[in-house]
């Protein structure tokens, strides 16, 4: 029996104690059935205090996603890959004496995106939002990017102006899945060449926690070295592709079999980035523990993972919104549950561009 194999046996023998247990259809997590591409699965923004827009640069597959939090939150950051694209992230350590953000941005573009945090920090200045300091208004953005470069005109690049229109763009309302801001150039699978990608983008889930009031969600843009896995099926639904329709070339496998042991993989475009909230009220050394705990829902869903091409990092937020006392360890437990939900939706929700098709076109509807 093989990892995959075995994985999948530990994971049929989980779904059946939940079934037991009368929980949901999606297994122990109690979501929709977030491998079916037309399943509402909620939104980040179904935390209270926090709105998201999209900038999508019509000019080629690239963009910038905003998050605005128009009270302030409290925030804090892990990052796992080796590769990372950021900044501001220093500020969130727990350490330092900055206790409150205003905004996160999340854009393509690699490096050059970073600077699309200006506009979102124009553009909250402009709105009144920000920490009073010597004299000043000054909004607290911090920000993580993708390298997706390779999709159409490298050139062209989220700059100040995509983050000020992401910002204006922000609502409260149901967030836009797919091909869109920092997900429209996002592909997974690139172990193999770029030539071998499955189309990818952003996605989105939430959780009202049983009757507690709490509610944790999601947002990511998965642009991964490695293959996207159903963790309810063990079966790859996004990735390194294979000769034959409808086939992938099992990334792990292929390196358990000795592929890209002794010589590096041949592709360098990748990180994944995302953002955990709750409307509960946390501190930043518990969002740092809430942000590490949320990488095991990359872990569940992504293989490989974390690995020296890529730059994975992961925001957790806390609005505040909900002042009873929570078990932090506890919301980073059904964050990682959420977080492998909008990883998911993140395929499922895109759609293919020129000589990159998308689960959708490789799948259609099927139930996966």
């Amino acid at each position: 029996m093989n990892r995959r194999e075995f994985s999948a046996a530990l994971l049929a023998t989980a779904a059946a104690s939940a079934s037991a247990q009368h929980l949901s259809a999606a297994g122990r997590i109690g979501l929709p059935e977030f491998f079916v591409p037309d399943t509402d699965a909620g939104s980040i923004t179904d935390v209270e205090g926090i709105a998201v827009g999209h900038y999508t640069d019509p000019r080629r597959p690239t963009g910038v996603t905003a998050l605005i939090f128009d009270k302030g939150a409290t925030a804090g950051v892990d990052v796992r890959g080796s590769a990372p694209g950021t900044s501001e992230t220093d500020l969130l350590n727990p350490v330092h004496s900055n206790h409150e953000i205003h905004g996160i941005t999340l854009a393509g573009g690699s490096g050059f995106g970073l600077v699309s945090a200006a506009g979102v920090v124009r553009y909250l200045e402009e709105k009144g939002i920000g920490v009073h300091f010597g004299g000043y208004l000054i909004p607290i953005v911090p920000s993580a990017i993708i390298f997706d470069l390779p999709v159409g005109d490298g050139k062209i690049r989220p700059d100040i102006e995509s983050g000020y229109q992401a910002a204006k763009a922000a609502t409260t309302g149901k967030v836009q899945e797919g091909n869109v801001g920092v997900g429209a150039g996002a592909t997974v699978g690139k172990a193999f060449g770029f030539n071998r990608a499955t189309k990818t983008g952003v996605g989105t889930a939430s959780l009202h926690v049983g009757d507690t009031g709490v509610v944790v969600a999601a947002i990511v843009a998965v642009n991964a070295l490695g293959d996207v896995i159903n963790p309810k099926t063990g079966k790859i639904i996004a990735g390194a592709r294979g000769d034959e329709p409808k086939t992938f070339i099992d990334t792990d496998a292929k390196i358990r079999a000795g592929y890209g042991v002794l010589e590096p993989a041949k592709s360098l475009s990748n990180t994944t980035i995302g953002v955990v909230a709750t409307n509960a009220a946390l501190d930043k050394t518990q969002l740092t523990k809430v942000a590490q705990m949320s990488h095991d829902g990359l872990a569940r869903t992504i293989s490989p993972i974390h690995t020296n091409y890529d730059g994975d990092t992961l925001f957790a937020v806390a609005t505040g919104r909900f002042s009873k006392k929570v078990d932090h360890g506890a919301i980073g437990t059904i964050a990682a549950d959420v977080l492998a939900i909008a990883v998911l939706r993140a395929v499922t929700q895109a759609t293919s561009i020129a000589g990159l098709p998308s689960y959708r076109d490789i799948f259609g509807d099927q139930n996966l």
